[in-house]
């Protein structure tokens, strides 16, 4: 009721009676007009008393009034284009994550196997070259009869031209039913020669092509290696600007607040010593309490950030580690790239990018896969020669017709040959389709990755002249904010033109932090597809 009485009480008078008041006013007792001033004040003052009470559990309540009180000012410095740097013991710069993240993220080193697994497995392909010793022996004894007594023994050493296997050996197969073709002397016999592949394997073998091939793979391995490390790079450099955007956004709204909290006060105690409609107030505290919501959803959207961020951090030991709280972002350095830069990068990606340098691998490798495969069709000609002699060769007593010689020798030609191929020639043809399929990839590949890189410049072109305009936006809407402030200090003007004002700045500003974080994404994202991770040294 009392509310409704206000009301009533300071209802603007019909036009007659205003015009009446002109006409008096000089006429009218100096008292009179004191008694009404001071009833309005204590009728604002009652108001405001109300309003207070109702808002006693959210924010601000009113000054109480003083002798002597002056209207409190509602200039001030509106949202500050750049603030004083950060305490650089508190930046967690771009550079400090990538130094945790190439030496300790767990991705990063599973990355490192791959070289490792190509590696191990050029190893295994030169077992195939390995000198290989062996023995056998065997013996049957029965009724008093000996058998045979059989002890062979072999050195094989293969040698990589030709496909040249060396073979040095002892054989002594004794006893009454030994193959008189298998039968040596009761001191063995000794053997010493070769066995050469005139034919098929002669220029490549399964052992050599397994071995290139393998060889190969290391450089496949090396570019998956770096890609996937681009990749996770590009995703940590990607939340880390998330991270630097969440961070702006809550300094951005602390100072809105602080702003808003400045013009509620200056507003109430206004309103208390009559100077300003008490319902403006309401309008002032409802814009603090507005950003104080939006200010407590930023800063979860900020620890969530923060989380994130963390996933990348983990120690030498290999033991996550979080972001420490009082860990700050650094301001984007926004380094701008000309068209020489653009040139660098595609002719880098062009000639060095992962996905390329794999399939270029691939293809060599295929391509001795074909070499073999068109080997298999020649026929399969393997000629050995084996110099013999007994095995007590090394004695000074040994005859020279025994010894080693032209008139001791063993030779051997094995021939084979399929008829048809086909097997051989269907896997040949199979082997140029994969180096067509992959050479084919290859090109789309590298025409693929020079579009992106140079999308990724032209965004950032874009970002670069729609950062200069936002700036000068900011500071024309400034000035329509001080220009809006100044208006309402005379009367002119309304809190809500104030506040509409003042927010659409905020909204601004927000754009702004989220074109540079945008931007320093978009960089990032173009090194990525360059097929590098260039960091910016701080």
């Amino acid at each position: 009721m009392g509310f409704s009485l206000f009301v009533i009480r300071f209802s603007p008078l019909p036009q007659k009676q205003r015009l009446a008041f002109r006409l008096l006013g000089p006429a009218l007792n100096v008292n009179e007009k004191r008694t009404t001033n001071n009833e309005k004040r204590i009728a604002a003052a009652l108001l405001l008393g109300l309003l207070g009470f109702a808002a006693q559990a959210q924010h601000p309540r009113l000054p109480a009034r003083k002798p002597g009180l002056e209207p409190a000012p509602l200039q001030t410095e509106q949202l500050t284009q750049d603030r004083p740097a950060a305490d650089t013991a508190r930046v967690f710069s771009l550079q400090d994550l990538a130094e945790l993240v190439f030496a300790n993220h767990p991705v990063v080193k599973q990355a490192a196997l791959l070289s490792e697994t190509a590696r191990s497995q050029v190893q295994q392909a030169r077992g195939g070259f390995d000198p290989k010793l062996g023995s056998g022996f065997d013996r049957k004894l029965f009724g008093g009869t000996q058998y045979y007594n059989n002890w062979a023994n072999e050195l094989k050493v293969p040698v990589w031209p030709a496909g040249i296997d060396l073979k040095v050996g002892y054989e002594r197969m004794v006893g009454t039913y030994v193959n008189p073709e298998h039968r040596t002397p009761l001191d063995g016999l000794a053997v010493a020669g070769l066995s050469v592949p005139l034919g098929q394997g002669l220029l490549i073998d399964a052992r050599r092509s397994t071995l290139r091939q393998a060889k190969i793979l290391v450089d496949a391995a090396e570019a998956d290696k770096v890609k996937q490390i681009n990749e996770i790079w590009l995703q940590a450099a990607k939340d880390y600007w998330n991270w630097y955007y969440g961070y702006q956004q809550m300094l951005l709204t602390r100072e809105a607040i602080q702003l808003a909290e400045t013009r509620f006060r200056a507003t109430s105690r206004r309103a208390v010593i009559g100077d300003q409609a008490p319902i403006d107030s309401v309008e002032a505290q409802i814009t603090v309490q507005d950003r104080l919501v939006q200010l407590a959803q930023q800063q979860v959207e900020l620890q969530n950030n923060s989380l994130l961020l963390s996933t990348y951090l983990w120690n030498k030991d290999g033991q996550p580690v979080e972001l420490p709280a009082y860990a700050v972002p650094q301001r984007p350095t926004l380094q701008p790239l000309d068209t020489v830069a653009l040139r660098g990068l595609l002719d880098f990606a062009e000639s060095r990018h992962p996905t390329l340098l794999k399939l270029d691998a691939k293809i060599r490798q295929l391509g001795v896969e074909e070499r073999f495969r068109r080997e298999l069709l020649k026929p399969t000609v393997n000629v050995s020669g084996y110099l013999l002699s007994r095995g007590d060769f090394y004695r000074p007593e040994v005859p020279a017709y025994y010894d080693f010689g032209r008139n001791n020798y063993k030779v051997g030609v094995d021939f084979a040959f399929p008829l048809f191929l086909r097997k051989e020639r269907g896997k040949l043809w199979e082997t140029r389709l994969k180096v067509q399929d992959a050479t084919l990839e290859q090109q789309n590949s590298r025409r693929v990755i020079v579009n992106q890189v140079q999308a990724r410049f032209n965004a950032l072109k874009a970002y670069e002249q729609q950062l200069n305009i936002q700036a000068q936006t900011i500071e024309n809407q400034r000035l329509l904010l001080r220009a809006e402030l100044q208006k309402f200090e005379l009367g002119e003007s309304t809190l809500f033109l104030v506040n509409s004002r003042e927010t659409k700045l905020i909204e601004l500003r927000l754009k702004q932090e989220s074109l540079r974080a945008g931007y320093e994404k978009t960089l990032a994202e173009l090194y990525y597809y360059a097929g590098t991770r260039a960091v910016q040294e701080q």
